[in-house]
């Protein structure tokens, strides 16, 4: 099992920042793929980013402002938000899955066996 506990989420401003963490345990994290999807109000949860720890992927719509890492030695992966609009709101998770392959940058939502609780963002404009 893999747990998985979010944090940083809030209110901004449009154009402003913020950073969400998320941290893991039960699993050796190096041996995970991580994942940031979103969720609006009315709308499917769709994949901001992703990183296997040697792919990593962007969401069109997000390329040029948000930045996956991870630090191995922390368990934990971040998503670094910048220039914030109103379509940024929605509900953030993080996902787990285990032993990923090199070739694949898993972008849907039904290849992460694990799940954080989500963490709100809202943009104000």
């Amino acid at each position: 099992q893999v747990q998985l506990i979010e944090s940083g989420g809030g209110l901004v401003q449009a154009g402003g920042s913020l950073r969400l963490s998320c941290a893991a345990s039960g699993r050796t994290f190096s041996s995970l793929a991580m994942g940031w999807f979103r969720q609006a109000p009315g709308k499917e949860r769709n994949v901001v980013a992703t990183t296997t720890g040697v792919r990593v992927y962007y969401t069109d719509s997000v390329k040029g402002r948000f930045t996956i890492s991870r630090d191995n030695a922390k368990n934990t992966v971040y998503l670094e938000m910048n220039s914030l609009k109103p379509e940024d709101t929605a509900i953030y998770y993080c996902a787990a899955l285990e032993n990923p392959s090199s070739l694949y940058y898993y972008t849907k939502s039904n290849d992460y066996r694990y799940w954080g609780q989500g963490t709100q963002v809202t943009v104000s404009s």
